[in-house]
């Protein structure tokens, strides 16, 4: 079953937001715009705030490619990381 969010970014425009998790393991959604975004507990709760916020528009919202560590200040890529990306709800 595909993702209703992409890992990249497939169309000439840059999606609003990302979301993905922090060097801690927050989910995290970062705005392009700088306007809102969050840490969450959640994979879910970070993708519903972002579909929200987009107006349920799939094509604004991504999810941050494998080995990206996404901050609230921008997307930073990571080392090899040696613990979960997942924060337990």
């Amino acid at each position: 079953m595909g993702s209703r969010y992409p890992l990249t970014n497939t169309q000439s425009a840059t999606p609003r937001f990302t979301v993905g998790c922090d060097h801690h393991g927050w989910w995290v959604v970062h705005d392009r715009l700088g306007r809102v975004g969050g840490l969450f507990a959640s994979e879910a709760a970070a993708l519903h705030f972002a579909d929200e916020e987009s107006n349920h528009d799939a094509c604004a919202v991504c999810r941050a490619p494998a080995g990206k560590c996404v901050e609230l200040d921008g997307i930073t890529a990571v080392a090899v990381r040696t613990t979960s990306l997942r924060r337990s709800a």
